[in-house]
């Protein structure tokens, strides 16, 4: 073998192992929920993050020379996504697990995300017959994801563990995300993913702030809440980013979205782990059938007309 052959392959590989990597790593992201609360009121936690990802993304930004994005209009878009994706998102999960909720628990909640985006967008993008884009197929995803979500939650409803409260800041986390994401698809024009995080930070920053500010609750340094800290801002904002970068630079988003229905098993695994939350034989029922529900819900259709491509032929989209 050449050595430029050797190195392609081992590029290969590298992409190849990134998509399970970028679960790995946003699966986290419920983990250090858990982790960093017990320390600090969840806003105060959150807006520290947003300030500590912007300055250095500006550092990245800086020596990279990364473009900003054009226009007053996508600044604004920008914003305004941001305030759903991170503020609100965020500020939901972070907020509900403060308030009891686990870890496993509110990852499988957000997870129906992908099941609410592909009906919504499916439902209102009206073909030109007039008919329904909601296919059988996905009415029948919603219904599984929709009951494992049930089979889970329901069981929990009586062990104190979830309550109207978080319950509430679960669902509020899950209508921003589904929102947010179907505002980018709309309004946001392709930029670099470096500037326009750092617009979208900077916007749930001076949102979350204000609300920060009227927490009563003292941050307390302790290094549990130290290492949430330092693992958000580099593992999760810095290195999900760059990692989600990489990965569509490289036409691999694909791989991503279809591994993302194993984050809530995946976050319940390490919850287990980590915290001693427990998984009872319906909670991994209950996981499967959501999986399988996102799956079927967003999994694209393959036209029958459509003739079949060489393998050696194809070459993966970016998304």
């Amino acid at each position: 073998m050449s050595a430029a052959g050797g190195t392609t392959s081992a590029r290969d590989r590298l992409v190849q192992a990134m998509p399970p990597v970028f679960v790995l790593i946003w699966s986290t992201g419920f983990i250090v929920a858990r982790y960093g609360m017990p320390y600090a009121p969840p806003i105060s936690f959150l807006s520290l993050r947003y300030a500590l990802s912007v300055l250095s993304f500006g550092v990245w930004i800086a020596l990279s020379r990364a473009a900003w994005p054009r226009g007053r209009a996508q600044w604004l878009h920008l914003a305004a996504s941001g305030v759903l994706m991170h503020a609100g998102y965020l500020g939901g999960v972070w907020a509900a697990v403060k308030s009891g909720m686990g870890a496993g628990t509110i990852a499988l909640l957000v997870g129906l995300q992908p099941v609410l985006t592909a009906v919504w967008v499916s439902a209102s993008s009206a073909s030109s017959d007039g008919e329904a884009r909601v296919s059988s197929r996905q009415w029948l995803g919603l219904v599984l994801g929709l009951s494992g979500l049930l089979l889970v939650v329901w069981r929990k409803l009586g062990a104190g563990e979830l309550t109207a409260w978080n319950l509430s800041l679960a669902a509020f986390s899950l209508l921003c995300i589904t929102a947010g994401t179907l505002y980018q698809k709309r309004f946001v024009a392709p930029c670099d993913v470096r500037t326009a995080n750092t617009v979208q930070l900077l916007a749930a920053l001076a949102v979350s702030l204000p609300i920060a500010l009227l927490e009563q609750e003292p941050i307390v340094f302790h290094p549990h809440l130290i290492g949430a800290m330092a693992w958000s801002v580099i593992g999760l904002t810095l290195g999900g980013s760059s990692l989600l970068y990489l990965l569509i630079q490289r036409g691999a988003a694909t791989r991503v979205t279809s591994l993302l229905y194993l984050v809530p098993p995946t976050t319940a695994l390490m919850a287990w782990a980590l915290f001693g939350e427990s998984i009872t034989p319906a909670m991994v029922l209950g996981m499967a059938l959501t999986a399988v529900g996102v799956a079927l819900v967003v999994r694209s259709p393959v036209p029958a007309s459509a003739p079949a491509a060489p393998a050696t032929a194809a070459s993966p989209r970016p998304e």
